[in-house]
């Protein structure tokens, strides 16, 4: 097991393409980490992005980084390069989850309600 020091909440992970990996932080962050476990950035600082509560993350083919925000009800998507893209900001009630498949589509749990998972318009 790898212990990642200086984490505060961990609650979500994912790999990244790269070999590198995701985490979001219930104190409201999401952290890049590059292959060797070292940070690459914190998505709040690098975008000036102020998360609500960061769940579900994942990251897409193209190395962008995608995000529920459970307090907010959004799903945002992180590009490597440029600003940050609402992609959903209606319709959800508590979105936790989020997966990216290979083939481009976007799959968003949402637990408010159980109103179950949906799957989204390509990211890429």
């Amino acid at each position: 097991m790898l212990l990642i020091p200086n984490l505060q909440g961990p609650r979500y992970v994912s790999p990244a393409p790269n070999g590198g990996f995701v985490v979001s932080e219930e104190c409201g962050d999401v952290k890049v980490f590059m292959s060797s476990h070292q940070l690459v950035c914190s998505l709040s600082s690098k975008y000036r992005h102020q998360f609500g509560n960061p769940a579900g993350v994942c990251v897409d083919t193209e190395g962008s980084v995608v995000v529920a925000d459970e307090q907010h009800r959004t799903v945002h998507l992180f590009p490597e390069n440029g600003a940050p893209i609402c992609l959903v900001s209606t319709g959800l009630r508590r979105p936790t989850g989020v997966a990216c498949s290979p083939f481009g589509q976007l799959f968003v749990a949402d637990t408010g309600e159980n109103s179950g998972v949906a799957e989204l318009a390509s990211v890429s």
